[in-house]
């Protein structure tokens, strides 16, 4: 790494960080059922919690008009102190997202003003601007969702601000790396190739966990390796929908067979990788990466099932997304490697 660029480095990898700890927290908001508890939400004045008795009642007062607690909580003896919790996690992830927002926004001006970024960074940096602001749309546009006639946000729109956030973390980590290792490798075209379908295959088991979160579809079907006994495809998944793509896409049952499928086919193509890398020269970075592929996606695999016999309590569906983040790490690190 050239010393003028370590700066820019560390900027950048504070990012990733800034990140995860958002997806943590968002993962931590969407299983305590966190996200409509703010439902009219302003730049400034929000930047800190109610700071009164008073104002927390008016809060209160407005989240009663919403479908949420009309339909689900209004039966639960939800009470005030209730309402500070949710309100908590939900605030906080916003406040994080603003926290990246001064944290890319500030030194990129700075850096911008110094002449440190080389005109092929400030490419990948205004890419970088752009997907933070959309990330910031898609929240909104998610949570909008839960705030008319259904009690809950669209599983859509909760797999693609999740998906979304994953990929710009990784893309955040790519430029940085670009940094990081400025000397150029010759690429290992096969394992290359290989490691990109991997990477598609790990993105679409992302999306498909926004879908089982949204849907709350890892509550049913609590058995591993048979999604009931004797039945590897619930007869369920046929039942819920009329046409295979609702089937998969909207009804729970199928929603959670394609994610467990899909675990098979990522640990399948990252052991192929691994195997396959056994025929090449690898330096210590491509190998380090490979080997925390494999070690990474038996934790993932086994936290999926566990989460899944175990009904999702809240430590283990957060450990199960902290890890998937760190399996698109390994990823993204292990592709830059083997790339050109």
């Amino acid at each position: 790494m050239k010393k003028e660029n370590k700066s820019v480095v560390i900027w950048l990898l504070s990012g990733c960080i800034l990140l995860f700890i958002m997806v943590v927290v968002g993962g931590i908001t969407r299983l305590t059922n966190s996200g409509l508890s703010m439902t009219d939400w302003h730049l400034v004045t929000d930047t800190f919690p109610p700071l009164s008795e008073e104002k927390w009642s008016q809060a209160f007062e407005e989240y009663k008009k919403f479908p949420e607690y009309q339909k689900i909580n209004i039966h639960n003896d939800f009470s005030l102190s209730d309402y500070k919790f949710i309100y908590f996690w939900e605030w906080f992830h916003r406040f994080i997202g603003r926290i990246i927002g001064l944290v890319f926004l500030v030194p990129f001006v700075y850096f911008l003003l110094k002449k440190r970024l080389s005109s092929e960074t400030l490419k990948k940096c205004v890419i970088l601007l752009g997907m933070g602001g959309f990330q910031g749309f898609l929240g909104w546009f998610m949570v909008r969702s839960g705030l008319i006639d259904n009690p809950d946000v669209s599983h859509f729109r909760l797999s693609l601000h999740l998906t979304f956030a994953f990929i710009t973390f990784a893309y955040t980590l790519w430029v940085a790396l670009d940094l990081i290792y400025p000397n150029k490798v010759n690429a290992i075209l096969p394992l290359q190739k290989l490691a990109r379908i991997a990477l598609v295959f790990l993105l679409v088991q992302i999306i498909y966990g926004g879908f089982v979160a949204g849907l709350n579809a890892g509550l049913i079907h609590n058995y591993w390796p048979m999604m009931s006994d004797g039945q590897f495809l619930h007869e369920s998944v046929i039942l819920e929908k009329d046409s295979w793509f609702l089937r998969l896409t909207e009804g729970k049952s199928g929603v959670q067979f394609v994610h467990r499928t899909l675990a098979y086919v990522v640990v399948g193509f990252i052991l192929l990788l691994a195997i396959k890398s056994h025929k090449f020269d690898l330096n210590k970075n491509q190998k380090s990466g490979i080997t925390a592929l494999v070690i990474i996606v038996f934790i993932q695999f086994a936290l999926g099932v566990f989460t899944l016999l175990y009904s999702v309590p809240l430590w283990l569906g957060l450990a199960h997304q902290i890890v998937a983040f760190f399996l698109l790490t390994a990823m993204t690190f292990t592709l830059h490697r083997l790339s050109k």
